[in-house]
């Protein structure tokens, strides 16, 4: 999982529609900063879901070893090429001050298919220490797999606002509207990370304190994902230009024909 950070930057860049990719690493800065500068916040939250994960599964961790892991998670964010953790999603929603939607396998697995661990990065991260009034309810959504973190970005014109309107009974045509599902392929909600002890118990509260939440006509949860049509720049139909330009120059390595004569022949 070295790449987890590079990805994690660039899958956040690509699904809040910026356009642009992070080659800088300026998220991984933003990150490293704020777990320094905000330790004690961020530190205090992560110690009590711990121990929290700890009761239900039947072990106490002690202050020693909390101390360890946490110095480990901050200075992982501090190295780059190095794999990211859940608390480092979390923190980068405060810095966005936007929720964090991540879907997830429920296993990691190698390259023969077999299981490694539990990916428990699938589910909801917000910027419980911000005041909601603070922070857009716009949410940024994730994919995770195998290590990786990939954008997650409707296509404009697949889904148009008066299709989801036979939905939710509602209508924006001034903006590109997606709703994203709050709940797995089992219908159960998905898990909001970080939550105290006090939280717990109340996630559809928070969730549409944070998010603009909806439900659709079969009952299932979902957050409102609204783009303004104008924030459909000719910058970004520049960029996929000039991506399917290079892509139809490139030569097929098993062939040797390129992706243009491909298509013309086809």
């Amino acid at each position: 999982m070295e790449q987890d950070s590079r990805r994690l930057s660039a899958g956040l860049c690509d699904a809040g529609h910026v356009g642009v990719v992070d080659r800088d690493n300026t998220l991984r800065l933003a990150l490293a900063d704020s777990l320094v500068d905000g330790a004690s916040r961020f530190y205090e939250r992560w110690k009590e879901a711990e121990q929290l994960l700890s009761q239900t599964q039947g072990f106490t961790l002690d202050d020693e070893q909390l101390q360890q892991d946490w110095s480990a998670i901050v200075a992982l964010a501090d190295q780059k090429g190095k794999s990211l953790e859940q608390t480092h999603v979390f923190t980068l929603a405060h810095i966005l001050r936007r929720p964090i939607i991540v879907y997830g396998v429920k296993m990691v697995k190698n390259f023969r298919g077999e299981n490694l661990g539990l990916a428990n990065f699938e589910g909801v991260y917000l910027p419980l220490l911000w005041e909601s009034s603070f922070c857009s309810k716009m949410p940024i959504a994730l994919g995770y797999t195998r290590g990786h973190f990939s954008a997650l970005v409707s296509i404009i014109g697949s889904l148009e606002s008066q299709d989801a309107s036979m939905w939710l009974n509602t209508k924006s045509y001034d903006s590109h509207v997606t709703y994203l599902p709050l709940v797995n392929r089992e219908g159960n909600l998905l898990p909001v990370h970080f939550l105290t002890e006090l939280e717990v118990g109340n996630e559809e509260k928070l969730l549409n304190e944070y998010c603009d939440c909806h439900v659709t006509k079969g009952g299932t949860l979902v957050a409102k994902q609204e783009i303004p049509r104008w924030h459909q720049s000719a910058l970004v139909t520049q960029l996929i230009d000039s991506w399917l330009e290079q892509y139809r120059g490139m030569d097929d390595p098993h062939t040797g024909s390129s992706a243009a004569q491909y298509d013309s022949d086809s």
